[in-house]
Order: C-alpha cells, then sequence, then structure tokens
C-alpha cells in the first residue's frame, strides 16, 4: 500500500486502547465544528452577517463556506458532483440550519472517509472539478484541513464579535479534555 494509505489507516496505541488516526481526526474535526457554531447561537443576524476583513467575510458565509466544502468534495468522490455555486447560500441560514447542515454533511462525509479507508482506497483515484485526478487520501486531508483553516477564521470573528469563554479547538487540548473523557 501507499504511504498515505498506511499512514491513515495505522493504529497506534494510546493508554492502551487502539486509536485509529482517520476516526481520530474526524471526530476532532467534528466537534471543534460544532463548539463554534455552538458557541454563536447566541448571535443576533447583525451579528452573524457583520463583515470583518478576513477570509469569507462574516461569520455566516464562514460556516456556509465550510460546510459546501464538505458536501462538494464528498460529491465529486462519489461520482455525484454539486451543481451551483458556493458563494449561493440562504443569507437567511439560522446557526440551527447550519448545525443541523453540518451534522448531515459531516456523517455522510465522515462515513464515505472509513469506507474508503476499511476498502484500503485512499489511494485509488477519481476526477476533481478541475478533470484532474486526486487521491481519495487528499481529499479527505484537504476537506479537514480546510475545515480548520476556516474555524480559525471563525474563532477570530467570535472573538472580535467578544463572544465570551470560546472553547480552544485544538486537536491535544480537545484529547486531553473532551475524548479521553468519553
Amino acid at each position: 500500500g501507499s504511504l498515505l494509505c498506511d499512514a491513515l489507516a495505522r493504529r497506534r496505541s494510546f493508554g492502551g486502547e487502539l486509536v485509529d488516526l482517520l476516526e481520530h481526526l474526524l471526530a476532532h474535526d467534528r466537534w471543534a465544528t460544532l463548539s463554534l457554531l455552538e458557541a454563536s447561537r447566541d448571535l443576533n443576524e447583525i451579528q452573524l452577517d457583520r463583515e470583518f476583513d478576513i477570509g469569507h467575510r462574516t461569520l455566516r458565509q464562514t460556516y456556509q463556506h465550510l460546510i459546501h466544502n464538505i458536501a462538494f468534495w464528498s460529491g465529486l468522490m462519489v461520482g455525484r458532483p454539486l451543481g451551483g455555486n458556493p458563494s449561493e447560500v440562504s443569507p437567511d441560514d439560522s446557526i440551527d440550519a447550519l448545525i443541523a447542515r453540518f451534522e448531515r454533511t459531516h456523517t455522510a462525509f465522515a462515513d464515505l472517509a472509513k469506507q474508503l479507508a476499511q476498502g484500503r482506497r485512499l489511494a485509488d483515484t477519481f476526477v476533481d472539478h478541475y478533470g484532474e485526478k486526486a487521491t481519495f487520501g487528499g481529499a479527505i486531508l484537504h476537506n479537514v484541513l480546510h475545515s480548520a483553516e476556516h474555524r480559525t477564521e471563525a474563532l477570530h470573528i467570535l472573538r472580535r464579535l467578544g463572544v465570551p469563554n470560546l472553547e480552544e479547538t485544538d486537536l491535544l487540548l480537545w484529547e486531553y479534555t473532551v475524548w479521553r473523557a468519553r
């Protein structure tokens, strides 16, 4: 197998428990994004749509883009590309609607990623939106890293909006506080 396939599928011992690196990464990705979405619940429409000089300009547009990207790449990987423009999302998306869409989209993405890993297909390729061959493993990692980049932007916006008591979404902090406590 390829290094990518082996690295993602490898299990490591952690405190006597075997850890699947891909499942670990996906679980953190889900938790971190949901943490920020939940932290946004008390914001009003003006705050959600306030423009900042970062990324997709507003918190709502940042979340919409992050969620759309997961669905976009999942669609490409299964041969059903999404139509439309990712910027053509509803300006009326509530945080509840975004959370529901994220949970559906991320669950489908995580299930697909695990299925590909279990089938040892992470090094297999599909054709992306540029007509180029991309590996499934590369697309999975791209999705997770892309979400992390936009979570950083969302966290920056939340701080500038004065949202108190924001959780750090660092993977090791998650591991110390959330994952070990389960």
